[in-house]
């Protein structure tokens, strides 16, 4: 329930009398015990995380270690203490990683050291060691995934794909990084949350799964596949210049998942991007409630001073 805190996006699980809202916050740690203690879960998956790159850099990255780093700490000591838990995932990112070059041919594997260049990688990377140290330490079962760039409706506004969309539904032009062609691999939230519930369920404790769809696009195809949607062209586009610690590439090798849990992603990237422009075009009211709360997305990139021509 931080600025991105949304609880308008639970609304239709709300319905299923198996759910159940506790407001809390997973760096208070007897705050967390007293929540096993009460409801005793089987299983646990942590989708909390601060995770916003701009943010752990311009705003600051002590929201980031303790929601990222003490509050892992505190749900692998309350998992480790309950021994009825079968199962704690921790969803992480593949930026974890650092980067590779764009000429580079190599993927993310799961035993690729860590190299994170900006706070907030870095602060995952610590709560996914954690993970790893529980494991060997205590045999707390603990599974850790490693992810790509997710896409999707009800996705907070800040995030690339949703931000272009509301961008050009403002009429504005599309801020870009540096000169554009830095690459990301692009899952629907969908095929993810799949992967996930498998890993949940059937990964090894201790183990480790990245996944990724195999969709690898630069943030600048991106903005004009948007652009087109809209009937605009590359005039629609703004050169800012680029943020420090901006990774060139990512990408992942999911063929450990293919193998050992049967999972592949089922969505294509051309479906689901329409789909996901749609969204937000026809739920302006969801927008606009999200931004009544939070104020303008991004408000660091309109403050950028230095632009650049291309």
């Amino acid at each position: 329930m931080t600025y991105s805190g949304n609880l308008d996006n639970l609304k239709e699980v709300s319905r299923d009398k198996q759910y159940l809202f506790v407001k809390g916050d997973v760096s208070d740690q007897k705050r967390v015990a007293a929540v096993f203690t009460k409801h005793r879960p089987d299983f646990v998956i942590n989708f909390a995380a601060e995770t916003h790159v701009d943010r752990s850099i311009h705003v600051g990255a002590l929201e980031f270690i303790k929601t990222n780093v003490e509050g892992v700490f505190n749900l692998l000591e309350a998992v480790k203490d309950f021994a009825q838990v079968q199962k704690y995932l921790q969803v992480s990112t593949d930026e974890t990683f650092g980067s590779l070059s764009l000429d580079s041919l190599k993927k993310f594997r799961e035993d690729t050291a860590f190299a994170p260049n900006v706070p907030y990688a870095a602060t995952k990377a610590g709560g996914d060691l954690l993970c790893r140290a529980y494991h060997s330490t205590w045999k707390t079962p603990v599974v850790v995934t490693h992810c790509s760039n997710n896409y999707g409706p009800y996705q907070y506004p800040e995030k690339l794909i949703p931000f272009f969309i509301t961008r050009v539904l403002e009429n504005k032009k599309v801020p870009l990084y540096g000169d554009g062609t830095n690459v990301r691999d692009w899952i629907y939230v969908v095929d993810h949350c799949r992967a996930l519930e498998l890993c949940l369920l059937y990964g090894k404790a201790g183990e480790v799964y990245n996944i990724g769809a195999d969709n690898e696009m630069s943030n600048l195809e991106i903005a004009r596949l948007i652009l087109k949607k809209f009937n605009r062209d590359e005039s629609g586009i703004e050169f800012v210049a680029d943020r420090p610690g901006h990774d060139r590439q990512y990408a992942i090798d999911a063929s450990k998942i293919h193998r050992e849990l049967g999972w592949k992603p089922i969505v294509t990237f051309a479906k689901a991007f329409d789909e996901t422009v749609e969204w937000y075009i026809h739920n302006s009211a969801w927008i606009e409630k999200v931004r009544k709360k939070t104020g303008v997305f991004n408000p660091h990139i309109d403050l950028w001073k230095a632009h650049i021509k291309r």
